[in-house]
């Protein structure tokens, strides 16, 4: 498996700083919570670390090597789950899990397998052939999380992915994202829920784009 270092990073839109010389370890086998109230930087942080975001300043590399852009990023096997689910709403729930995996190379059995058993994980066998378009937010948010699970990604990027989540299934993300820690991925989960906080390894506090706080 692989550590993502984010060594010093500043990220400007425009001339406004972001982030601004935020430093952290995303390392195998951890799961590490990103706080903050809205607006501090955590999506930002996380793009950054996908490859989406270029730094003005400072480094995010994987293993040592700088990341170029978000394929590089992919190459690496960083996979980021976005707060807004990014599915495609005219595709099943099981569509949408299987075209990302067959995009990414996963042969046609491997796929249809990967997803059965990612979106059982979910509690989503139901839906697997109902169209996201028809889907409730919760229901979409937790599909999302299935294609991202499945991906099986040596840094998994997880972007406010509760939000949406009654407490059951907030503890079962929760506990999935564990599990993928325990596979010996480096997890990254930004969340502004004190509760799934304390049950990550680490945490990084973010205060207007600065890090104010490590734990672990």
């Amino acid at each position: 498996m692989k550590t993502l270092v984010v060594d010093g990073l500043t990220v400007r839109y425009d001339d406004h700083a972001v982030l601004t010389d935020v430093s952290v370890v995303a390392a195998p086998g951890q799961l590490l919570a990103v706080t903050g109230t809205s607006g501090a930087g955590k999506t930002t942080l996380l793009w950054a670390m996908a490859g989406l975001l270029k730094p003005a300043a400072g480094a995010v590399t994987v293993d040592g090597a700088a990341l170029r852009d978000r394929d590089h990023a992919v190459s690496e096997g960083v996979v980021l789950m976005p707060q807004d689910n990014g599915l495609a709403a005219i595709l099943t729930a099981n569509e949408n899990v299987q075209v990302a995996l067959l995009a990414g190379g996963v042969t046609p059995n491997d796929a249809a397998q990967r997803t059965a058993d990612s979106l059982e994980k979910l509690g989503l066998t139901g839906q697997a052939e109902q169209l996201v378009e028809e889907m409730s937010g919760g229901q979409q948010q937790r599909a999302s999380i299935a294609r991202g699970l499945a991906m099986h990604g040596t840094i998994v990027l997880a972007d406010e992915i509760t939000s949406e989540l009654d407490a059951q299934n907030r503890q079962r993300v929760i506990e999935l994202l564990q599990a993928e820690a325990r596979r010996g991925a480096a997890v990254v989960f930004a969340t502004h829920d004190p509760e799934a906080a304390a049950a990550c390894d680490a945490e990084l506090h973010l205060v207007d784009g600065r890090a104010e706080l490590v734990r672990g």
